[in-house]
């Protein structure tokens, strides 16, 4: 941080120049540090969107440690909860999804223009809760005499969003309500299992991760719906086409309609999940 002082204080740096900043960082705490600034300074009104801008620079891969092994999901190691390794690299799992939200709330924030304030705001404030989450996961991979990038992981969570670069309407669709969503689905039985071992400190991480994620996916159900409304299409027969365009093989059951409903969906969506996931 001490380095990018002159930097930050250039009064012409925006809240764009932020995004880019802290998705470039390849120390993850770096961008955890950027992002907790950013979104301070946000908050406080010290970082504003410029008047104009230009386009926004074509999607690339966000600064990663490079000791960290990117792998298809197929090549992954599946290891068991009840070993130590086994746990850590779950937890490392975890964290690797958090450190992918935090880029994917700000590649939204830099990438998609001309919205309303509070859309801004929403990812923003995202991208300060997910750098919060990765931070009480590293410590329990710490804990377990790990740290991030000590294991592989993929990239799919960051291919989705190359995917949807184009298109604000899709990215709301599929990263936060399909990719992110999962999240909701599989948390609660991870934390039932965690607790069974013994690891309640990790099992109370993810009941705070789980609790404040249903507010993230509830940000990207609001604004699915804005752009459908500003494009005049009709929501749920527009994230059946998304479901078949972009997400097979994405969606596996069962589902936390208890958690999905309070995240914005509705019944009639859950029903085609469950359609599509069949």
């Amino acid at each position: 941080m001490q380095k990018l002082l002159p930097l930050l204080e250039d009064k012409n740096f925006s809240l764009l120049d932020a995004a880019c900043l802290c998705m470039a960082a390849t120390d993850p705490l770096e961008k955890v540090a950027l992002t907790q600034h950013f979104a301070a300074r946000y908050r406080a009104g010290s970082l504003k969107l410029p008047a104009q801008a230009p386009d926004p620079e074509p999607i690339r891969t966000p600064g990663r440690p490079p000791q960290l092994v990117l792998v298809h999901p197929r090549d992954l190691v599946r290891r068991g909860f009840g070993s130590p390794e086994g746990r850590a690299a779950f937890i490392h799992a975890i964290a690797h999804i958090e450190i992918n939200a935090i880029d994917l709330a700000w590649d939204a924030v830099y990438r998609f223009r001309g919205l309303p304030g509070s859309f801004y705001a929403d990812w923003v404030s995202c991208a300060d809760d997910e750098s919060r989450h990765f931070m009480l996961l590293r410590e329990r991979l710490l804990a377990h005499g790990h740290d991030y990038a000590d294991f592989p992981a993929h990239n799919g969570l960051w291919e989705m969003c190359e995917k949807t670069a184009h298109d604000g309407l899709a990215r709301m669709g599929l990263v936060p309500r399909v990719l992110e969503a999962r999240g909701l689905d599989v948390t609660p039985a991870m934390i039932t299992k965690l607790r069974s071992l013994g690891d309640e400190i990790t099992a109370d991480v993810l009941e705070v991760i789980l609790r404040e994620e249903v507010a993230h996916v509830a940000a990207g159900s609001r604004w699915y719906r804005w752009y459908c409304e500003r494009a005049g299409v009709e929501p749920r027969t527009r994230f059946k086409e998304l479901l078949h365009e972009y997400a097979h093989g994405y969606l596996r059951g069962p589902f936390n309609v208890e958690a999905r409903l309070l995240a914005g969906f509705d019944e009639d969506e859950l029903a085609d999940l469950v359609e599509q996931a069949g």
